[in-house]
């Protein structure tokens, strides 16, 4: 068993995915035992034969495909059988080490056994400051706002501007970068693959909470995020985002509290009309029938496994 397994997904991004890696190999310190597991979810052929031709030739570092796309939380599943380690980071792909982020987080997951899982400070690609944990996005936060609790409550609802030398307790974070005691990980039943894109993060340190495990920011460890470059910008997506919402609040809160969370996402929405698309999702009893998950094709590339 190694110290940690590095699990990273390409989707039609082979760049980052190869730039990543020599993040990966070039800023992790000699003594910790790591092996890289690259997931191909479904790419075109081309990005993926150009992931497989340029891919490193290491015993520790290996490429599988999956034959469809099963978004983040089934990618990162499909990724976890090959991994044997006591910690999982869970990578994004265009998310790139600036330290020994590794190193950082397995000493202080070694100290710290109620910590489930923990995240690095990022930085957009021109090493701006950028937030990377949040607070849950329930009833309160709703009603009023992020602003307000930070400053009536700063111990429980910590100011996410701030820059923190530190670790730190929060709800939930950055889910570019997400460093878990593996143990923890399984024993919570991992990411919950129904969620295509988005909100996997909150979802797995609310179960993580429940389980007695905490999730930390350790602000020495540090990543630079090209923001959003692994997923793009789409009204599918956006409509993927609202649905996978809608899931995990329906599976971690009372049915009143998400009825009346729903509510208000509707009146809010009536109130913006260049996102009158997003109604669909919010007035349709089970909106998971239009999540992406159920659009992917399967496509094949010969040789896909090395």
């Amino acid at each position: 068993m190694t110290d940690i397994a590095v699990i990273i997904i390409n989707y039609n991004t082979s760049n980052y995915t190869l730039e990543c890696i020599d993040t990966v190999v070039k800023r992790t310190s000699e003594p910790i035992s790591y092996d890289i597991i690259v997931v191909d979810n479904n790419s075109e052929p081309d990005d993926y034969i150009h992931l497989k031709t340029h891919f490193p030739k290491k015993d520790n570092i290996k490429l599988y495909r999956s034959d469809i796309n099963t978004g983040f939380g089934g990618g990162n599943m499909f990724g976890v059988q090959f991994a044997k380690a006591k910690y999982f980071l869970f990578l994004n792909n265009d998310a790139m080490l600036l330290n020994d982020c590794l190193s950082i987080l397995k000493d202080f997951m070694d100290q710290h056994p109620q910590v489930g899982v923990c995240t690095a400070q990022n930085y957009d690609e021109h090493h701006n400051f950028v937030p990377s944990f949040d607070h849950n996005k329930g009833l309160r936060r709703f009603l009023f706002g992020r602003g307000f609790l930070e400053k009536i409550n700063p111990k429980r609802y910590p100011k996410r501007k701030n820059e923190y030398q530190k670790p730190l307790k929060v709800d939930w974070v950055n889910g570019a970068f997400l460093f878990f005691r593996s143990e923890a990980f399984l024993k919570v039943g991992g990411f919950d693959t129904r969620v295509f894109l988005y909100w996997e993060e909150m979802d797995i340190c609310y179960r993580l909470k429940k389980q007695g495990y905490d999730s930390f920011l350790v602000p020495e460890a540090k990543v630079l995020h090209f923001q959003g470059k692994s997923i793009g910008k789409s009204v599918a997506i956006n409509k993927e985002g609202y649905i996978s919402y809608l899931h995990v609040l329906r599976k971690n809160y009372s049915f009143l509290k998400y009825a009346v969370i729903r509510l208000y996402l509707v009146v809010a929405l009536l109130l913006k009309p260049k996102k009158w698309y997003l109604l669909s999702v919010l007035l349709k009893a089970d909106p998971s029938s239009e999540s992406l998950r159920h659009k992917q094709k399967p496509r094949t590339v010969h040789e896909h496994r090395n």
